[in-house]
């Protein structure tokens, strides 16, 4: 019985504060983000003929960018420098250990190690690493200029028109930590950002929101609590 009850939950959208509407906007978005970019570069000159016009792992990125873009990992930066980079690790290392499962997993996880490092962590940035090194002899012989075409152009393309699409969207892109317009101020402080880091620090786990973010959050819950109990 209690399986029963629990069945429907599973189609509850797991990110705090998803609408119909942000999916369909997202839907919207990411439509016409990787159309436009298959269409752009469908018409650039190729260097090589047998190199793909888009990258697999640009329909992650658009995901991101459109369905979160609040999100750290879907900030411009992340998106541009988070492939670009994952792109030069993974053939880098496809260079110097060759093509086995091990070079996929070494491949995978500098990308990662270099995307932290340069504040540009993006998901997608491992599958394009793991382009890099398993996606065939086109990929293999382009070598660094897998990592300008298609990843580059792609990733810039991506993101210069979510830089457009979100302007109409509702919401902000680049993120930033703004109170909504219209909506009163909290009358509770928020907490010191030294308390949210230690508490962040505290609990051991990596989330995906700014401290920004998070800071607001906690100041508009104080506001709707204080609301509530009088």
């Amino acid at each position: 019985m209690s399986q029963g009850r629990s069945f429907p939950r599973l189609f509850v959208p797991l990110l705090a504060g998803a609408s119909l509407r942000d999916r369909v906007i997202g839907c919207i978005g990411a439509l016409l983000g990787i159309a436009l970019t298959a269409f752009v570069c469908t018409r650039l000159p190729q260097s090589s003929a047998a190199l793909p016009f888009l990258a697999a792992p640009i329909g992650a990125s658009a995901v991101l960018v459109f369905a979160v873009p609040a999100s750290p990992l879907a900030q411009p930066w992340a998106v541009f420098g988070g492939n670009i980079v994952s792109a030069m690790a993974g053939v880098t290392t496809a260079h110097l250990f060759g093509h086995s499962a091990l070079v996929a997993g070494i491949a995978v996880a500098g990308a990662i190690l270099a995307m932290s490092l340069l504040r540009c962590l993006h998901p997608p940035g491992g599958a394009v690493a793991l382009t890099a090194v398993i996606g065939g002899p086109a990929i293999l012989n382009a070598g660094y200029l897998f990592a300008f075409m298609p990843v580059a152009i792609n990733s810039f393309l991506l993101v210069a028109i979510g830089l457009i699409f979100h302007r109409f969207s509702g919401h902000s892109y680049p993120h930033r930590a703004t109170m909504t317009q219209g909506v009163e101020p909290a009358r509770e402080p928020g907490f010191h950002p030294e308390a949210i880091d230690l508490a962040l620090a505290d609990l051991g786990e990596t989330f995906d929101v700014s401290r920004e973010d998070l800071d607001l959050l906690l100041q508009r819950a104080a506001f709707h609590e204080g609301r509530r109990v009088h």
